[in-house]
């Protein structure tokens, strides 16, 4: 028996998809690169607030799209309504073959990385232990949307609460370097390598969008979970930012290897490393969660439109999921983990298509005013035009950067990235004819 998703989630759940995901293990990894490229305690203060601003503008187109057409699917469903199927297509085939088992692959890997560190009873553990992270969630979400939003919740929360004490410890570190000080010129290279690693941390605001079919009352509440989990991750990144900092000085950040940790000694010096590696295995969970709680619902949408990937888009009767859909990304993503690069490099990998499809939704918003103002809107963007126009503005320029730092640094991955979207653009053409009825 096949059925479709049920209305079961709830604001503060929804609060907790987005939370969760941003706030993986991105704020660990990637603020120590970020501190060295931007050189002062403003310059990197100042990037975290601009991204954060740059997110919550998305966030506000998003939140008219998903208002107006609260399907499963997100951007899959707004490219669909805007260019026509072709457009939707490319979107999922890039979130099923490129982008969603890559997020999940790093996040897994980034967790197997720091339980291996607090148990390895033999060598070469963490793959082990990352496949397994998948697999278990990947169960959990099969097995229902009310087991796969409690885990996220207490994931979330128990994720806020170690990142708070990180904060804490920040703060109370004696005989802290002052963070402020002139700092080193910032490069244009430097400014966009820092942009990039940013907007990937705060990646997860939109999330929102693909799970809001099941979202009670819709209309309100996605706005609302939109709002206000990414201006509480912008606070939280704020502030973990200025303790580290406050802890480390501008240089010892820059020159960490394990920022929180080194933070986090400066109170408690003997149970830090351990500390650190529970609070970033917890949030990586949380954050593989909701990567594999979302990304299964695009996948369904477009399997349901497509013949070729028609055994995703069934909803499972018995257990209320998209099963199909949840268990093909678990084995892509775990075909990722087995051949996974360093964390920066798996971020280059997927930037450049990210920052396509992201514009794309941004220009959307445009186009399905003019083609589509019949349809009722129970949100309209703050500010429009100049805050949809500020977002396009901003995926355009990170699609530049994401795409000329590849280039320059990483070649190889860039194209693989676009030899994939270009086998996508042929698997529609020969797929395109639809289902019968």
């Amino acid at each position: 028996m096949s059925t479709g998703p049920r209305k079961e989630l709830s604001l503060f759940d929804s609060t907790c998809i987005i939370v969760g995901i941003i706030v993986g293990a991105g704020i660990y990894e990637t603020a120590p690169v970020v501190a060295g490229c931007m050189g002062s305690a403003a310059g990197i203060l100042g990037v975290w607030l601009a991204c954060g601003l740059l997110a919550l503008a998305g966030a506000l187109c998003y939140a008219e799209l998903a208002t107006a057409y609260p399907h499963e699917g997100g951007d899959y469903v707004y490219l669909n309504r805007a260019y026509g199927k072709w457009a939707g297509f490319l979107f999922g085939w890039s979130q099923l073959a490129i982008i969603r088992p890559g997020d999940i692959a790093l996040m897994a890997f980034v967790f197997a990385r720091y339980a291996q560190s607090l148990y390895a009873p033999f060598d070469n553990v963490g793959r082990l232990y990352a496949v397994l992270a998948v697999l278990l969630l990947t169960a959990i979400n099969v097995a229902g949307v009310r087991q796969g939003k409690w885990t996220q919740n207490v994931l979330t929360v128990a994720k806020a609460v170690g990142l708070m004490a990180i904060v804490g410890a920040g703060f109370l570190a004696p005989g802290s370097p002052a963070p402020s000080g002139a700092g080193t010129p910032i490069t244009l290279g430097g400014l966009k390598l820092a942009l990039i690693l940013v907007m990937f941390t705060f990646g997860g605001w939109n999330e929102m969008a693909y799970v809001s079919a099941e979202v009670k009352r819709p209309q309100r509440n996605i706005v609302r979970a939109l709002v206000l989990g990414t201006v509480a991750v912008t606070v939280m990144y704020l502030l973990i930012n200025t303790a580290y900092l406050a802890a480390l000085g501008v240089q010892g950040m820059a020159a960490s290897k394990a920022v929180a940790v080194d933070t986090l000694q400066q109170v408690l010096p003997r149970t830090a490393t351990r500390a650190v590696s529970v609070i970033i295995c917890i949030s990586a969970l949380g954050a593989v969660n909701g990567l594999v709680f979302t990304g299964a619902r695009i996948s369904y949408a477009m399997g349901a439109d497509h013949r070729l990937f028609r055994h995703l888009g069934r909803w499972e009767g018995r257990f209320g999921t998209p099963a199909w859909a949840l268990v093909v990304q678990a084995i892509l993503s775990i075909l990722i983990i087995l051949v996974a690069g360093s964390f920066v490099d798996t971020i280059l990998y997927s930037a450049p298509a990210v920052w396509t499809f992201f514009l794309a939704t941004g220009l959307a918003v445009f186009v399905l005013r003019r083609i589509d103002a019949t349809t009722p809107r129970p949100f309209r963007i703050t500010a429009y035009p100049l805050t949809t126009l500020l977002f396009c503005a901003a995926c355009a320029f990170m699609w530049y950067s994401s795409v000329s730092y590849a280039w320059a640094q990483r070649p190889k991955g860039l194209l693989i990235c676009m030899a994939v979207l270009l086998a996508g653009g042929v698997l529609y053409r020969v797929t395109r004819k639809p289902r019968s009825p």
